[in-house]
Parts: C-alpha cells; sequence; structure tokens
C-alpha cells in the first residue's frame, strides 16, 4: 500500500501509513522505507527525510543502490545537497549508475556545476545528463543557463529529445524567449512530436507568456488530444492576457467536452479571469461551486485570487473580511496584494493590519516597507512613513533591484534597473523615444505610485 501510494502520486498518503504502520508495532523493511522515502522527497519534507535516515541507521539497513539511492534523491529534492553527497561517500566504491544519476540530478545546479564535471568521465550517456541538467535549469529558475546549454548542445550536433525540447520551452517562456521557441515548434514538426501532448502544451505556455495568444490559440486548436494541463495552459493564458470572457468560456467548454475534470489549477486560471477584469460576482459564484460541485477544496491559490478580486474591485473591509475566515494562514502573495490596494485606495486602517502580518512573515522583503511607507506619505502621515523606512534599516534590507530580459536576434541580454552598459545603450534609446511619443500624444506622468 505504501508503495502503491507513492508510485500513484499520493504522498502524504503514503508518509501517513507508514507512520500509522510503525504507531502499529509493525517493523518497516527495506522496500517500505525506499518507497517512503520516495514520498519525502516529493514532499519536501527534510525534517521526517531525516528521521528515516536515523531509522536506516537504527535499523541497520545496507546502503546498497536501492536505500543509497532513495536516501540521495530525497535529500536532492529536499534541496540538501550536503547530506545527499554524504550518502554518496558512504555507499559502497564500486557503484552502478543509480547513485551516480541520483547524485547528479540532485547536485547539478549553478554552484555545483564543478562537481558535476568530477562525475562526468564516469557517464556515458551525455545526452540524457544534457537533458538532465537543462531540465534542472529551467525548473528552478536558470532560465538563460537552460537557454545556453541548449544552444551548446545543437552546436556539438546532440539531437534533442521531447524531454529536452520541452524544458527549453519553459525556459523560453520564463524569459520571454520567442524567436528560439519558434525554432523548437519546427524543430518539433520536423520530427513528428506535435502531436505530443507535453511538447504542444509547452508550445501553448511559451507562446502566451511571449505574448503570442492567437498562436498558443492556434496550437491549442490542432492538438489531437488534450489533458487537463493543455486545458489549463490556455485558459490561464486567456485569464493573463485579460480575455475573461474567453478564459471563462473554454473553462465551460472543457466541462461539456468531458474528457477531463477541472482540478486546482483550473479553477487558479478561472479565478484569476475574473481577477484581470473585476468580474466579482462571477468569481464568487466559481469559487462556491468548487467544493459542492466539483469536489475541490479551496486552498491558499484560490483565496489568494479572491481576495485579489475583491481588492482590486474596492471591497477592502470584504477581502480582510475573507483573510480572517480562511481556514489557512494567508501568504505573502494574498497578503501583498491586499497591501496594493490598501496604498491605491489609501485605507490605513486595514493596510497596518496587512502589514504586521507581512512584515512578521517576510522581514527580509524590501517591497513590504517601500509600499507601507508610501502608503503612510500618500495619507499625509509622515512620521509613519519614516518609520517604516527606518525599520527597514534597522532590519538591514535593502531593496532589490528590478531586472529585464531582452530577446533580440535570438540573442538574450540582461540588464537591471538604472545600469547602463553597452547592450543596454540601444534598448534606452528606444525607450525614451517611447517617452518623447507619449508626451507628445498628451501623456502625463502619474507620480502617485512611484
Amino acid at each position: 500500500m505504501i508503495s502503491g501510494y507513492s508510485k500513484m502520486g499520493c504522498s502524504r498518503e503514503a508518509v501517513g501509513l507508514f507512520k500509522e504502520m510503525r504507531m502499529k508495532g509493525c517493523e518497516p523493511n527495506e522496500m517500505s522505507v525506499v518507497s517512503v522515502l520516495g514520498a519525502c522527497g516529493d514532499l519536501g519534507d527534510l525534517s521526517f527525510g531525516k528521521l528515516l535516515e536515523g531509522l536506516i541507521e537504527e535499523k541497520g539497513f545496507e546502503l546498497n543502490t536501492f536505500v543509497g539511492s532513495s536516501l540521495i534523491n530525497m535529500f536532492g529534492k529536499c534541496g540538501d545537497l550536503e547530506s545527499a553527497r554524504r550518502i554518496f561517500d558512504r555507499m559502497p566504491v564500486k557503484k552502478d549508475s543509480i547513485p551516480w544519476n541520483a547524485m547528479i540530478t540532485g547536485q547539478v545546479s549553478v554552484p555545483y556545476l564543478q562537481l558535476f564535471i568530477s562525475f562526468f568521465p564516469y557517464i556515458c550517456l551525455v545526452l540524457y545528463i544534457l537533458t538532465m541538467i537543462c531540465t534542472w535549469y529551467a525548473q528552478n529558475g536558470a532560465a538563460d543557463e537552460a537557454i545556453t546549454l541548449f544552444h551548446d548542445m545543437i552546436s556539438s550536433r546532440a539531437e534533442p529529445n521531447k524531454i529536452t525540447l520541452s524544458a527549453v520551452l519553459s525556459a523560453c517562456a520564463s524569459v520571454g524567449a520567442i524567436d528560439l521557441g519558434k525554432w523548437v515548434e519546427e524543430y518539433s514538426s520536423k520530427k513528428g512530436y506535435l502531436h505530443d501532448v507535453y511538447i504542444a502544451t509547452a508550445l501553448v505556455d511559451m507562446y502566451a507568456k511571449c505574448g503570442s495568444i492567437n498562436q498558443a490559440h492556434q496550437i491549442f486548436d490542432n492538438m489531437p488530444s488534450k489533458n487537463v494541463v493543455s486545458w489549463n495552459a490556455m485558459i490561464s493564458a486567456l485569464a493573463v492576457h485579460g480575455r475573461a470572457q474567453d478564459a471563462i468560456a473554454l473553462f465551460k467548454s472543457m466541462l461539456k467536452d468531458g474528457t477531463v475534470c477541472p482540478d486546482d489549477i483550473t479553477f487558479v486560471g478561472v479565478l484569476s479571469a475574473c481577477v484581470h477584469v473585476g468580474l466579482v460576482e462571477e468569481g464568487c459564484q466559481w469559487f462556491d461551486l468548487m467544493g459542492p460541485t466539483f469536489g475541490l477544496i479551496p486552498k491558499v491559490e484560490h483565496y489568494s485570487c479572491m481576495v485579489d478580486l475583491l481588492a482590486r474591485s474596492g471591497n477592502l473591509e470584504e477581502a480582510w473580511n475573507f483573510i480572517e475566515k480562511m481556514p489557512e494562514k494567508p501568504d505573502a502573495v494574498m497578503l501583498g496584494a491586499l497591501l496594493g490596494a490598501c496604498k491605491t485606495r489609501g485605507n490605513v486602517e486595514i493596510g497596518e493590519r496587512v502589514v504586521s502580518l507581512l512584515i512578521d512573515l517576510e522581514p527580509a522583503n524590501s517591497g513590504n516597507y517601500i509600499i507601507s511607507a508610501k502608503m503612510y506619505a500618500n495619507s499625509k502621515k509622515w512620521d509613519d512613513s519614516a518609520r517604516m523606512r527606518g525599520l527597514m534599516r534597522e532590519k538591514g534590507v535593502s531593496k532589490t533591484p528590478g531586472v529585464s530580459w531582452i530577446d533580440i536576434e535570438s540573442q538574450l541580454h540582461e540588464f537591471h534597473a538604472g545600469e547602463i552598459c553597452l547592450e543596454s545603450n540601444g534598448i534606452y534609446q528606444v525607450f525614451n523615444l517611447l517617452n518623447e511619443e507619449m508626451k507628445l500624444e498628451g501623456y502625463v506622468l502619474n507620480t502617485n505610485f512611484l
């Protein structure tokens, strides 16, 4: 049962059953420990993972391929790379490919790239490893590294597979590298990969995030089969682009189609659509139907959408009451949206309640201090505004610089706010030209929100 739960992705159930087994006095064997380690890694529960390591030592289980690799995978997924390496080094000198692959999967990040290179001579599966690295980069916010590595793969005449292409499309979506995304689409078409639901869904997501919503819709419409992720990607894309009614219409088409059932992510997309155009009644309706009609328990993300929707429409007191009646504690995203609305609407009373929660939750987030200081300043409460900026200095919090990426002729350029460099000179010239054109059209800079 534990193994079945773990393999089916029911990680919490697997861990719960393992704990229940021990409470009833039934001692685990290697198989049950290996199964629950996989579930523990999926949950990112490092503290329980360390307890399992202690249990392995207590029972005297050998760090063989299965136990050792499971521990390495668990520590890697939980971000404890030092413990993963410690287990790896304790394993027998002669290792097969499983622990090597587990170690590489966990360790391949920018700070540990040199460590990976030291492993490389022992591994012959070059394409597999490069694909794994590219995927890791794309999934962990290192999109530019993933794209650079992908270019290196192509230059070395290594032929990317579906996993590689999905990973690089995710990276393209993150930084708006649409030219490379188009190349991937052409390559996928030649290889017959466009019928693959994962490649097609990744293309939908990439085009949508790069601003080509019509192209995304075309890819979606041409998909021979769609899973819930495909529907979610298109619904969310329409929502983000402000086409709320289209997003809701597509959601209704999904329900009518009946092939797949909506999940939590689907409702995040639907509620986000309502947020973007201020459909308060529509949003409340779908939120209320989640449980009774679809058997889904609203999560933090859904509450966050509702608070954002209410806050944007000016219902700040209702938004705060919504937070208070939540079954879970509010997260920083939800509170940040409400704080921004309080600043915009000049509602200092609710804003102060939000700030107290936010600073406890994110004491090192400079945005919380800056927005609250501006909220006080807009209400002429200069002493309170100065107090927030003083508290920011007292805690040693510095403002995070803004950063942007622009893709010019398949070359990705990164520059920070206020930064002047050779690559950015031409970009700033275009910005200045646009600024002058806007002034000629009568635009006046609104400094209330600066």
